[in-house]
Formats: C-alpha cells, structure tokens, sequence
C-alpha cells in the first residue's frame, strides 16, 4: 500500500519460449495484462517502456509470482497441445470501447479450432458494417493468443493481417486444425 492507504498498480512479467518463439507475458493483480509476439530483447524492452507508461508503474521481472505462474502453466500447454482454452483472469485496462467490445466477444465466442470472418465478428456486437473496425481492434489487441485474434479471417477465405505475422498466424492456426501444418 501506498502512505495514502491505496495498493500501488503492480505489473510483472516473463518471457515464455513457445512454438512460435518467445512471448512476453505481463499481468497484474486484476489478470493477464500483455502477451508480445517475437520478445526479443529489443521487443521486450519496448514493450516494457510501453507498460511501465500505459499502468503507471515499472515492471518487475518475476516468472515464478503467483500473478503469472497459472499463465504461463496454461500458454506452455496450450502449446503443447494440451489444452484449448484458457481460464485466466484478464485485466482489460489496456483496451476500450469498441475494441474491448468486439475482443470479449472473440474471447468468448469463438472457440478452438474455429474461425470467424472481420464482418460476423462486426455483426455480433451489433455494428454489422463495421468489419474494418474490427479489423483496428484485432491490431490492437494486447493479448493475443489468449483473446485469439489469429481465428479471425477474412470472409472470402483469405488470412487476413496479423499483428504477429502472417507465419505466427498460420502456425497457430496450425495448432488449432484450421490449416495443414507448414511444410518448412
């Protein structure tokens, strides 16, 4: 707590090695705050700096905290192929309106080893119309793989963008039984 009777926001993170390289996971006390693709050092610290700015407060290295330790545990098996879903809190403070909107519609409605298209996700939170929106919140999203903005696509069949890298995506799809595994 702080002298005015307050707990102070705390953030902790780790890097997790996975099949589609390291990730950065940071939570704080209220869930699972930020998953980064490609957590390189440089990724890393940039994506430090960014939440250290965004919560207020400098990120303190600490795989084995209780905030992070069932994270890591779930993404290690998801990985693995041991597990679909995940069952983590998740603190939505780095993401609003419209955004939050369609990304809890994601994480609720669009299970494992499906896909759903920019427009049907539009259509699903009322604003049918709204595919390019939808398409802005995917970027945005500061929890990817556990929100699974890799399962949306474009309605024609094609891919679609992805913030992790259209090979991220394909893999993870992969993992899911939406596409073949990759030849190399």
């Amino acid at each position: 707590m702080n002298s005015h009777g307050q707990y102070e926001q705390q953030v902790v993170w780790a890097v997790v090695g996975t099949g589609i390289g390291p990730l950065l996971l940071a939570a704080t006390r209220e869930g699972l705050v930020n998953v980064v693709f490609h957590a390189t050092e440089a990724v890393r610290d940039h994506a430090l700096d960014r939440l250290a700015s965004r919560l207020g407060t400098e990120p303190v290295e600490a795989p084995a905290s209780p905030l992070l330790a069932e994270a890591i545990r779930q993404v290690e098996a998801y990985f693995a192929g041991a597990r679909q879903d995940f069952e983590l809190p998740l603190d939505w403070s780095l993401i609003s309106g419209f955004n939050r909107e369609v990304l809890r519609e994601l994480a609720s409605g669009v299970p494992f080893g499906s896909v759903v298209g920019y427009g049907d996700l539009a259509g699903r939170v009322g604003q049918p119309g709204a595919a390019q929106a939808v398409g802005a919140a995917m970027g945005a999203n500061p929890l990817p793989v556990v929100v699974p903005c890799h399962r949306v696509v474009e309605s024609g069949g094609g891919i679609g963008g992805f913030g992790g890298g259209l090979e991220t995506k394909r893999k993870l799809l992969a993992l899911e039984g939406v596409l073949p595994e990759p030849l190399f």
